[in-house]
């Protein structure tokens, strides 16, 4: 049971390994969403995510003969990193499977915190049969990252410190992958002031929860495609499911387009790196159809890997139509380059690349191709620049940006 004494044991216990993530109002998603908007930035921890507290404390609740045989667990990154880093903390083993579609820092920052890392499957359920398998073959204790009622406890000291830090909050959004996160705040959250509401927001490649709630029993959802890979799940918790079904207020899902979105407003407007599952609620605020209210979302994790990082800025630069690419025909004659570059320098318009193809016609004298892509500052100022270039005698036609 989830139990008021045991939400205050782990709030005390947690102290010892978490930093203060006090919320960070934002002026931004305020004005953009007629709310007041906060942030909880779980992002901050020094595992880079939430997961440490529900590690920490289940493995504090364990006998010394449990934490002795050596932990296992199963997890796309957070989990792992909690788990391997709380293990340390007792001075005890652990083994952590994890998808080998897990982006690299996770793996290696789980591997510098002293765990065994193994690779193994596409997604987190198929790493999880392995580390059931290792568990019974090896005799380590489990540690499951979402379906343990003492992993939700932990993680439920979130609402606790929420609550203290802004007693009249209206609403908590809640990453959702398979419900730990969501089932302790949620609990904790009703359990302290029953008429807050907890949201909770899924990748709708990999809505599982939705999928439970609608069906009114646990659900799997297969296959998952998301670029939230902390939260690409595809069967929620069994255990914890009957607190979600009493204490979860509703599920909003975000496609992966406005996670790209959101992370660039976050690292533009609040400088700050979140990784795409901890966007969720980020991205959920526009679905969120109330007004006046305080709202706060939680931050779930930041840990990305340069590479996705780039790979999402880009996409969310062209979702933004901050980078653009378009096609034009010239005939191919002295100037003509010249000519087209000053329409769009008089537009403020930024080339950052051309690609001039003259081999785009056989009559090289009636036209050659010439794409360009360009930076602008949004929407309307590339309307602009298309206007001015159409005006000018041209026919732009946009393309998909090739960086």
């Amino acid at each position: 049971m989830l139990t008021l004494p045991a939400f205050e044991a782990a709030c005390e216990a947690v102290k010892k390994v978490t930093q203060e993530t006090g919320l960070i109002y934002s002026k931004y998603f305020s004005d953009h969403t007629g709310n007041k908007i906060y942030f909880k930035p779980e992002n901050m921890q020094l595992t880079g995510a939430y997961k440490l507290r529900g590690a920490y404390y289940t493995i504090g609740t364990l006998t010394e003969e449990e934490r002795q045989r050596g932990l296992i667990t199963a997890s796309a990154g957070n989990h792992a990193q909690g788990v391997a880093y709380a293990a340390q903390c007792y001075g005890v083993k652990a083994v952590i499977v994890m998808p080998t579609t897990t982006p690299l820092i996770k793996v290696e920052r789980t591997k510098a915190y002293g765990a065994e890392v193994v690779l193994y499957g596409d997604v987190y359920d198929q790493a999880c049969e392995k580390a059931y398998e290792l568990a019974a073959e090896h005799g380590y204790t489990f540690i499951h990252p979402f379906d343990d009622l003492r992993v939700a406890t932990g993680q439920g000291t979130i609402a606790m410190e929420v609550i203290q830090d802004l007693p009249l909050v209206d609403y908590i959004l809640v990453p959702i992958g398979g419900g730990g996160l969501a089932t302790g705040v949620s609990t904790l959250a009703k359990m302290l002031k029953n008429n807050i509401k907890v949201i909770g927001v899924e990748p709708s490649g990999a809505a599982c929860m939705k999928a439970s709630l609608e069906n009114g029993k646990v659900t799997t959802v297969s296959p998952v495609n998301t670029i939230a890979d902390g939260t690409a799940v595809q069967t929620p918790g069994t255990k914890i499911f009957p607190y979600i079904q009493k204490n979860l207020d509703g599920i909003i899902t975000v496609d992966d387009e406005e996670l790209v979105v959101a992370f660039l407003d976050m690292v533009e407007n609040h400088k700050m790196i979140v990784e795409n599952s901890g966007l969720l609620t980020v991205a959920a605020l526009k679905h969120l159809d109330v007004k006046g209210k305080k709202v706060v979302s939680i931050l779930s994790g930041g840990n990305m890997d340069v590479i996705t990082m780039s790979s999402v800025v880009q996409n969310g630069l062209i979702a933004r139509d901050r980078i653009f690419t378009i096609s034009v025909l010239l005939p191919d004659k002295p100037g003509e380059l010249v000519r087209v570059s000053q329409v769009i320098a008089d537009k403020r318009g930024n080339v950052i690349k051309l690609d001039h193809n003259q081999f785009f016609s056989t009559n090289r004298s009636a036209a050659v191709e010439l794409k360009i892509t360009l930076e602008a500052f949004g929407t309307e100022h590339k309307k602009e620049i298309i206007q001015a270039l159409e005006e000018a005698g041209y026919k732009p036609k946009q393309i998909r940006p090739n960086l």
